[in-house]
């Protein structure tokens, strides 16, 4: 398979590219090549006055500076140049606690205190109505972990939402990931950025006819140790018409195949790659490589028990054990299953409803693809801040049930 190209699950850290061989001198002994040359020195980005009157508004209420500049970059110290630098950013276990295990099955703290629940198809999307994310108690923050384990993803509306609060729901939720290359919000390395105008900004040139780095499935930090858990994006500036967001059950896609290839795939693992590539220390003039990790194809939610089919096409690269020709036709069929079969998938409008008030959606990506719309093709403003808690090593426990099975609902 052909690497993939950048995917909107990292396309915030375009401009920040790393390395290039264009400094290459002869002195007589050896090729020297200058490998940190083209890295960017951190800092500010010089583009806040670009920044939309409601992000403004939000990051002004909350004590966010922006004076400096924006977004803030990490320093290029930081920044991997080689692939053993890229694995060793998070190349060990570290403590996770599954805030969902334990909680209220019938989740009547976080339920009661709604004004309304919204189921928007029958097995993904729920949308909770008239509660404020950073107000909840820690009990309502289980049962919320628990229902979007169930849900695949939850959506909030109207929502008065610090960085601060976003950023400690997020660290209740698991370790955050902080990205050595993403830039974020000034002073909260935790939280990256959605914005387009910033990507336009920095050339990349979405167009009606090629939309290069947003619509394209995938699932976030696939290629982590412990790959990502809980994502949690709030959008404080919303297109007034596009900009939707599609996610596709991992749980349903599972269901969806013969008990025959299930059997196959249990227990099977594969290959995950990053959407960012590094230089191999000891052969840097061979093509930059990928951080590469192996998880189970098949992977079991530790809050639901429910197996998940864990594939996407961005950054899954090849099945352990199949011949590459082998690999290729298994995974394209796996990724078509996401992408084609519209009953396992919810598509959620982000059009916002009351002035200076933002919303969210929070997703597993254990159990979940998703794909941004890109529709309103950036004639209106949109930004959000993104923070995503990273979860426990990925297993298949061969005791555990599929959703359907679970449920107790039909197999045929």
């Amino acid at each position: 398979m052909s690497p993939p190209t950048a995917t909107a699950a990292e396309d915030i850290t375009l401009s920040l590219k790393t390395t290039n061989l264009n400094d290459v001198s002869d002195q007589g002994k050896e090729i020297l090549v200058d490998l940190t040359k083209g890295k960017p020195v951190g800092g500010y980005a010089p583009f806040a006055h670009l920044l939309p009157a409601p992000t403004l508004a939000r990051y002004k209420k909350y004590g966010i500076d922006t004076s400096k500049g924006y977004p803030e970059a990490p320093p290029q110290a930081g920044i991997p140049t080689f692939v053993d630098e890229a694995y060793a950013v998070r190349n060990k276990d570290f403590p996770y606690i599954e805030r969902g295990k334990n909680a209220d099955p019938e989740k009547k703290s976080l339920f009661g205190a709604a004004t309304e629940v919204r189921h928007l198809t029958k097995h993904i999307g729920t949308e909770i109505v008239g509660l404020q994310l950073q107000a909840l108690t820690d009990q309502q923050r289980d049962e919320l972990a628990l229902l979007i384990a169930e849900r695949v993803v939850v959506f909030f509306r109207d929502q008065d939402l610090s960085p601060q609060k976003q950023l400690e729901l997020g660290e209740y939720y698991g370790q955050v990931e902080k990205h050595p290359q993403a830039v974020h919000v000034p002073g909260l390395e935790g939280i990256t950025i959605i914005w387009p105008e910033y990507l336009h900004q920095v050339g990349v040139k979405n167009t009606f006819k090629q939309v290069k780095y947003t619509a394209r499935w995938h699932t976030d930090l696939v290629h982590e140790h412990q790959p990502a858990g809980i994502t949690h994006l709030h959008n404080d500036t919303i297109p007034e018409v596009g900009g939707d967001t599609v996610w596709s059950s991992g749980y349903a896609a599972y269901d969806k195949l013969s008990p025959a290839l299930q059997e196959f795939l249990d227990g099977k693992t594969a290959i995950y790659i990053s959407a960012h590539t590094y230089f191999d220390r000891n052969d840097p003039l061979n093509g930059k490589k990928h951080v590469e990790r192996e998880h189970p194809i098949i992977r079991t939610h530790p809050a639901t028990g429910w197996k998940s089919l864990y594939v996407n096409r961005s950054m899954t690269d090849r099945i352990v054990g199949l011949e590459p020709g082998e690999s290729a036709v298994i995974l394209e069929y796996l990724f078509g299953v996401f992408e084609k079969n519209l009953d396992i998938q919810v598509r959620f409008n982000w059009k916002p409803t009351k002035p200076g008030l933002g919303t969210s959606a929070l997703w597993d990506n254990r159990i979940s693809q998703h794909n941004a719309v890109w529709d309103y093709e950036n004639t209106e403003p949109r930004h959000g801040t993104r923070v995503t808690s990273l979860a426990e090593l990925p297993y298949f426990d061969p005791e555990s049930k599929s959703q359907r099975q679970s449920l107790g609902l039909s197999l045929d």
